[in-house]
């Protein structure tokens, strides 16, 4: 399996500790959309687990969970926050095959950062083809209003006690975003170390993504949220059900 260029050790951690928000608003949501599943005992599988965030609301409220990430770094954080998952492995889509499970969920826009619409059309059938029968699908991605609602956004800047992120973004065309950041963190000696990572987002038209999962057995709608919580503009959830 060939490395990430994604969230590499000290963005990992950066981002695990500054960046836990999205997963504590939409958590509750997606719970409520797994409790037939919990109520089954039914295996959750997680594409994109990150550090754990999620991964640990899951755990706590009774859910068995595979958890898997495309970054090393990120699976070893997410072994630390969130023991008592069935497995932690790395999974790069769509390369890699996708385990069969009774739901299947994704959050913080994990697919959007697979190289191109073709390969987030092929992870999404391939989500929908390891669902069991009358298992659940819940996953957000960015739509091409993600580009559009940030053209031109200025830099912004993070820090916390021995970090800090300087992020700059941009929408080369109408179906990309790039995050160019740099980041400082402080060595035990008290001098910093300087880190780069360059992310660039695929942006879709969502509107396909229901037809594109009928086609693969799973009934699914777009939806603003998991739940009711706010979500940034441009990011759609989806949520679909393989009939049993």
């Amino acid at each position: 399996m060939p490395p990430t260029p994604y969230y590499r050790a000290d963005l990992a951690r950066i981002h695990h500790e500054g960046f836990g928000f999205h997963a504590d608003r939409v958590a509750p949501g997606v719970l409520s959309i797994l409790e037939p599943v919990l109520a089954r005992r039914g295996l959750v599988l997680e594409i994109g687990c990150g550090s754990g965030r999620l991964t640990k609301y899951l755990v706590d409220a009774g859910h068995r969970v595979l958890a898997t990430d495309a970054s090393p770094a990120m699976v070893e954080l997410a072994r630390e926050y969130a023991p008592g998952v069935v497995a932690l492995e790395q999974l790069r889509l769509p390369a890699d095959p996708v385990p069969p499970a009774d739901a299947i969920v994704s959050v913080g826009h994990p697919l959007s950062y697979l190289d191109t619409e073709e390969e987030i059309r092929a992870a999404v059938t391939a989500l929908a083809s390891a669902l069991r029968p009358g298992g659940v699908l819940a996953f957000d991605i960015c739509d091409l209003e993600w580009g559009r609602a940030r053209l031109h956004q200025p830099p912004s800047v993070w820090f916390g006690d021995d970090w800090v992120l300087i992020t700059r973004t941009s929408v080369p065309d109408d179906r990309t975003f790039r995050r160019d950041m740099t980041m400082f963190v402080r060595e035990a000696d008290d001098r910093w170390r300087r880190e780069a990572e360059l992310h660039d987002n695929v942006l879709l038209d969502t509107a396909d993504l229901p037809d594109l999962l009928a086609a693969s057995g799973v009934e699914a709608a777009l939806r603003a949220s998991f739940g009711d919580e706010p979500l940034p503009p441009g990011l759609v959830v989806v949520v679909g059900r393989r009939p049993a």
